[in-house]
């Protein structure tokens, strides 16, 4: 088999781990931040022995990338947080294609604070997903507020996301990979136990069930899906990875349609399509304009 193939494969692989991730929140019972706490600090477990043998590089981290680490790893808390608590009161589809919306505001974010530029190319992309994004919206407001609740902490999770990832970009240019998600994932996940903790959200007290769960987020969706879409980017170019990931909220609704009997409406199918399309075309028009690719570090979010 070439090696193509076998990327194409891996890709796929990637594609169908983050689309599962959904799927397992709405599966569980326990509360937002406890899943996101746990989907954290379990990969951490799981990265540790990796992370072990390049301990020297955070030896060498300045008090000012450690700042802006702890900065990260806050709004990526704030990200899980809200993104998983919307499964809790609005459908897995406008959930997943709302969040998708973090690439956007990642360059909304780069254009105000580091005069990136925007073509008007991109802004049409912009026009079209934020169409799509207004008739999800919109139908949720006809199913009443929980839905519509849902749809806010949605998008605070794609905001928040977007902040996370600014503030990481400069650190990614002296920092690996691993190291940098390592820290994150570290200050995020006590982040969200201090949450936890101020709201009296008891952290030990699950059947064996949950914590099967808890173990299944980490390996699945952040595993075998994010740490591997970034493996691939030494082999793939980074705008089929950021496209393929676009594929996630249709697999996520596909899951959705046969796992848990969720049902999509026209309107939902065609504002999906829209968003989907658009964001589509803000990549592939950002990456052909040579912009910075901010959005490579929004595949360990979702």
């Amino acid at each position: 088999m070439r090696r193509e193939s076998l990327f194409l494969i891996a890709l796929g692989v990637g594609v169908t781990a983050v689309s599962f991730s959904a799927i397992f929140i709405k599966w569980s019972q326990a509360p937002a931040g406890v899943l996101g706490m746990y989907r954290l600090l379990f990969t951490v477990v799981l990265l540790t022995p990796w992370i072990w043998r390049m301990r020297h590089e955070m030896y060498r981290l300045s008090g000012k990338e450690w700042w802006l680490l702890v900065s990260s790893g806050f709004f990526l808390g704030l990200h899980f947080l809200g993104w998983m608590g919307s499964l809790r009161y609005t459908s897995v589809a406008s959930s997943m294609i709302l969040l998708n919306l973090g690439p956007l505001f990642v360059m909304i974010g780069a254009y105000l604070f580091f005069k990136e530029k925007l073509r008007w190319q991109a802004l049409i992309g912009m026009m079209i997903a934020f169409t799509g994004t207004a008739m999800i919206a919109g139908m949720d407001i006809e199913l009443g507020p929980t839905a519509l609740w849902g749809d806010f902490l949605s998008i605070f999770g794609a905001l928040t996301v977007a902040i996370h990832m600014l503030i990481g970009q400069k650190l990614r240019m002296n920092i690996s990979f691993l190291v940098y998600s390592y820290i994150v994932f570290i200050v995020a996940g006590l982040v969200l136990a201090a949450f936890n903790v101020v709201s009296g959200v008891p952290l030990l007290d699950y059947p064996a069930r949950e914590w099967g769960l808890f173990l299944l987020l980490a390996i699945v969706p952040t595993i075998f899906g994010h740490l591997l879409f970034n493996w691939l980017l030494q082999y793939v170019k980074a705008i089929t990875i950021q496209v393929a990931i676009l594929g996630e909220p249709v697999g996520a609704i596909v899951l959705a349609y046969f796992l848990l009997g969720e049902k999509v409406t026209l309107i939902q199918g065609v504002g999906g399509f829209l968003s989907i399309c658009g964001i589509a075309w803000f990549i592939r028009v950002k990456d052909a304009a040579g912009v910075r690719q901010v959005e490579n570090e929004w595949q360990e979010a979702g």
